[in-house]
C-alpha cells in the first residue's frame, strides 16, 4: 500500500527506537492556547465530548497528559509512548503504553468507539495506513477519526514525506492515508484558525467517517 509513496517518505533523520526519545516524560503543550482552543472547538462541534447528548466512547491516539476535549467524553482510552505523561492525563479511563511504528495493532474490539482522535502526531507515524485501517475496525460505523497537525513538530522524528511537503499539502496527504487504509468514507480537510480569527500556531483538521 505505501507504493503510492516514493521509497525514501517514510524514512526518518533519527531511525533510533521512539522508545529512547520519548523515555522521558514531556509534560508541556506543543501548539498554543489558540490552537488548543480550536482542537477542543472541533471535538464539541463533532459531539464526541462530554457535552454530547448521548455517553461517548472515545480514543486518543499518540497520546499525552492532555487531551484537549473541553468537556471529557464519557469514556476515554489513551494509547501513547510514556507511561508518566499517560497516568497525568486527568481524563483518561483507560491507558495503554504502545509504539505505533513497531505495532500497528489496536488492541480493542471491532466498532468499539465513537471517535478516534490523533492530535498533532500523525506526521511521526512510518506504518500510518497500517494505523489507519486499524482505526476503521475499531470504530462504530459513522464514527469520525478526527486528525489535527500545526506546522510545529519534531523535525527529526518527522517522516521526510511530511517534511517534503508543506502545510497545505498534507491535508492531501493525511487524506490519501485514509483512502489507502480503506474503510472511511471520503475525508474532509479544514483550517480551524483562519488568520481573521487566530495569530498563533495554525491548525488544521482532517475527518473522515467510518463507512457503515
Amino acid at each position: 500500500m505505501t507504493d503510492a509513496f516514493p521509497p525514501w517518505f517514510f524514512d526518518r533523520d533519527d531511525p533510533a527506537a521512539d522508545s529512547v526519545f520519548y523515555r522521558s516524560p514531556r509534560l508541556v503543550t506543543h501548539i498554543d492556547d489558540g490552537a488548543i482552543r480550536a482542537v477542543g472547538e472541533l471535538y464539541a462541534e463533532l459531539g464526541i465530548d462530554g457535552a454530547a447528548p448521548r455517553p461517548t466512547a472515545v480514543l486518543d491516539i499518540m497520546s499525552s497528559w492532555v487531551s484537549h476535549f473541553v468537556v471529557p467524553p464519557q469514556r476515554l482510552d489513551v494509547l501513547g509512548m510514556n507511561a508518566r505523561e499517560l497516568d497525568a492525563n486527568p481524563a483518561a479511563h483507560g491507558r495503554l503504553v504502545r509504539d505505533l511504528n513497531v505495532d500497528p495493532d489496536l488492541p480493542f474490539d471491532d466498532d468499539s468507539f465513537d471517535a478516534v482522535t490523533c492530535c498533532v502526531s500523525i506526521d511521526y507515524l512510518v506504518r500510518p495506513i497500517d494505523v489507519l485501517a486499524e482505526v476503521a475496525r475499531v470504530l462504530r460505523p459513522g464514527a469520525p477519526v478526527v486528525i489535527t497537525y500545526s506546522n510545529r513538530c519534531f523535525p527529526s522524528k518527522a517522516v521526510h514525506g511530511w517534511l517534503a511537503t508543506n502545510d497545505d499539502q498534507h491535508g492531501e496527504v493525511v487524506s490519501q492515508y485514509l483512502r489507502l487504509a480503506g474503510g472511511f468514507e471520503p475525508a474532509e480537510v479544514a483550517l480551524r484558525t483562519p488568520a481573521d480569527r487566530y495569530r498563533g500556531d495554525p491548525l488544521w483538521a482532517v475527518v473522515a467517517r467510518a463507512a457503515g
